[in-house]
């Protein structure tokens, strides 16, 4: 197996198409093509984590965050960061980022939190507008069916938990062919008149190029028409943060207990305790005080997060509890959920979890 076999299975879970506009989530250092020895999975990478990877033969760190957030204009060891790639780089080791785009799926970070809270019916606490594309186009009736199974299989019409959706009106297609074309129907120099179904479906608009090509490769007609709509709708299944609901309300304190021992936690920063229980709680890994007033507004009883700012704090204005936990105490844990969908995904690659607490903030 190739490095870029297991980029392919990842970009397939979290599409870089995702990832915020600040981010650097790519394959960092490395070369795609070179055979893959193992995979040591951390949440940042540092020299400590190269160096775990060279004693564990390991040629692929799949890390959380980039090591690289802004371009490097020199490579002399100054910081850590050159340091990190000049180490990967000399020992053949591939770096990969899978970062924001992890955070904005349905089942990335923050579902994983969830469910080590034990919460239910979890959705996305912020979905994502801008990002999904309405393909109409006019297929022959016969020819319907074979050219939506190709579509469908290219990623169009999936909507939640339902794929294979589309809308279909029937009506008449007309066109003359010139002496230059190749008509499936009709003969050239002749108006033709054709029972033709008009399709909708809509795709991800990252998926578009890919969806057209289908389109085109299962289309009886030389010239294919369609046309595209970018569309405003919120996208349920991509976005930042999450929420859902505990089984049964649990009483405040004893909720914050169940954070400390979930999350190997030594202290919670949190804000006045102003409800005895909670039920609804609203989530994001990292740094999500971004996400604070769409929590509040979610009904949540409480906002789980880290690098809260003193001034933010007060915006909680005892309508909800911030619960800051820590930005790493938050995202440890999605070593496990890469190590879990790479196991699955593949059979017999070595994957290895980092032992090496990356963590800069220290409690005494």
């Amino acid at each position: 197996m190739k490095i870029s076999e297991v980029i392919g299975i990842l970009n397939q879970w979290a599409p870089p198409a995702y990832q915020e506009s600040y981010d650097n989530s790519r394959l960092i250092t490395g070369d795609p093509n070179q055979e893959l020895k193992g995979v040591l999975i951390s949440l940042d990478c540092t020299e400590a984590v190269v160096r775990e990877a060279i004693e564990q033969g390991c040629n692929m760190i799949v890390a959380h965050h980039p090591i690289v957030f802004k371009g490097l204009k020199s490579l002399t060891g100054k910081n850590y960061v050159e340091r990190t790639v000049i180490q990967a780089i000399k020992n053949d080791i591939a770096i990969f980022s899978i970062h924001t785009n992890l955070d904005n799926v349905q089942t990335g970070v923050n579902y994983k939190i969830a469910k080590k809270i034990g919460l239910e019916q979890c959705q996305i606490l912020a979905p994502k507008g801008e990002i999904l594309t309405k393909l109409t186009t006019f297929i022959p009736k016969a020819h319907t069916d074979e050219v939506l199974k190709a579509m469908h299989q290219a990623g169009a019409g999936e909507i939640g938990n339902y794929d294979h959706c589309s809308f279909s009106v029937e009506g008449t297609g007309r066109f003359r062919a010139n002496e230059s074309a190749n008509p499936h129907v009709g003969n050239k120099g002749e108006v033709h008149q054709e029972n033709e179904n008009r399709v909708e479906v809509i795709i991800p608009s990252y998926l578009q190029n890919k969806v057209l090509r289908a389109l085109k490769k299962a289309h009886p007609y030389e010239e294919v028409a369609y046309y595209l709509s970018n569309l405003n709708n919120l996208n349920q299944e991509v976005g930042a943060g999450m929420v859902g609901k505990l089984p049964t309300p649990i009483p405040t304190k004893e909720f914050l207990q169940l954070l400390k021992d979930r999350f190997n936690l030594s202290v919670i920063k949190h804000t006045f305790i102003h409800t005895d229980t909670i039920e609804k709680v609203a989530l994001c890994g990292g740094a999500g005080s971004f996400l604070l007033g769409t929590a509040k507004s979610s009904g949540a009883d409480i906002f789980i997060t880290g690098d809260f700012k003193y001034h933010e704090f007060f915006d909680a204005e005892d309508s909800i509890i911030i619960a800051d936990i820590g930005h790493y105490e938050s995202e440890v844990f999605t070593k496990e959920l890469i190590y879990d969908y790479l196991k699955e995904k593949i059979a017999n690659i070595a994957l290895n979890f980092s032992k090496e607490n990356t963590n800069p903030v220290k409690y005494f």
